[in-house]
């Protein structure tokens, strides 16, 4: 009967075209029910001069069962692998998936038609130092040392003395005390201010400030410059109006807001920024700087204006974005929104 299941089994284990089915024909014949292993089982009931012979004769036919599925698993296995390298084969030939596109962040976004309207109009384009001495961020730009702006509350001041810029007026004093004028300049860059967090404000935003020094240079010319850079950003309707404002680095000195016709609807005014014409004590300030380096006085008598606004609020206004902070977030699903609002 045992050389019946050895030829029933090797069949069987032949036929099994899956590990599964193998498992079964296995199961079935020397698993710890099987019909050969039962065989096994009964030799204590043989007599001892039988037992021996018989033992022998039941083990060849479990170890030729097991050789056949050993071989036959391994066979399977191979047919398994085969396959599934087959099916997830990459064909080289086919085109590639589309990924998906980054886009440039909303405030670099108003950076480059900041950059692009004044850079037609004639300006440079620079940037300068983050960390300021007290003379060049305070002092230079009239701002004097009672001004609640230089309190520790209001500025990040370093070890050393010096600080974190708290706009980018700095520049205007290095650029003009290593240039003669006429001079047109744009900067744009980081600044710092020590304030607390809400929907609108940030310890750290950005600023892009201008500067023209000359001859005989007015308000008008700063009211059409500001106009200029309005219609721009809002298209030929955009409207721009002046209101008198104090900053001390500058005489008169005032905030414009531009009239945006909404195409979402609710057109309003929008406040921008400050500007005014450049105090004399800031030329003073910067032929002192000049004499100190054995450069000759030149902004005596000369006329110059400046101005100033935030890339984030124009960017806030064009894109829709309600919350400053999520200029800054690192949260994914933050990201995902630009990207899909943006493109």
């Amino acid at each position: 009967m045992t050389e019946n299941y050895q030829q029933e089994a090797l069949t069987a284990i032949a036929q099994a075209d899956t590990l599964e089915g193998l498992q079964a024909v296995k199961t079935k014949y020397v698993g710890k029910s099987g019909l050969v292993t039962k065989e096994l089982g009964a030799l204590g009931k043989l007599p001892p001069e039988e037992r021996k012979a018989r033992g022998a004769q039941i083990n060849a036919v479990r170890q030729a069962i097991d050789a056949a599925l050993t071989e036959r698993e391994a066979t399977l296995k191979r047919a398994a692998l085969d396959a599934r390298l087959a099916s997830e084969a990459i064909d080289v030939t086919l085109p590639g998936l589309p990924l998906p596109a980054g886009g440039l962040h909303p405030i670099n976004r108003v950076y480059d038609d900041l950059t692009r309207i004044y850079e037609r109009l004639g300006y440079a384009v620079i940037e300068g130092p983050e960390v300021e001495d007290e003379h060049h961020n305070f002092e230079a730009l009239n701002v004097p040392w009672y001004h609640p702006a230089r309190d520790l509350q209001d500025t990040f001041w370093l070890e050393d003395g010096r600080l974190l810029r708290t706009h980018t007026s700095p520049m205007q004093i290095r650029y003009m005390v290593d240039h003669e004028p006429a001079l047109k300049i744009v900067v744009r860059g980081k600044v710092y201010r020590y304030e607390a967090t809400d929907a609108t404000h940030e310890a750290m935003f950005h600023q892009l400030e201008g500067l023209v020094v000359g001859d005989g240079i007015s308000m008008a010319d700063l009211k059409g410059t500001i106009a200029e850079m309005a219609r721009g950003l809002y298209g030929p309707s955009a409207k721009v109006r002046f209101q008198p404002s104090y900053y001390p680095f500058t005489e008169p000195g005032a905030d414009f807001a531009v009239w945006w016709e909404n195409p979402r609807g609710e057109s309003k005014w929008l406040e921008l920024g400050g500007c005014g014409m450049v105090h004399p004590n800031v030329f003073k300030a910067v032929d002192d700087l000049r004499e100190a380096e054995g450069k000759p006085r030149v902004y005596g008598g000369k006329t110059g204006f400046a101005f100033g606004l935030g890339p984030e609020r124009i960017a806030m206004l064009k894109y829709g974005i309600p919350d400053i902070r999520y200029f800054y977030a690192n949260d994914p699903r933050v990201l995902g929104q630009f990207r899909g609002e943006l493109g």
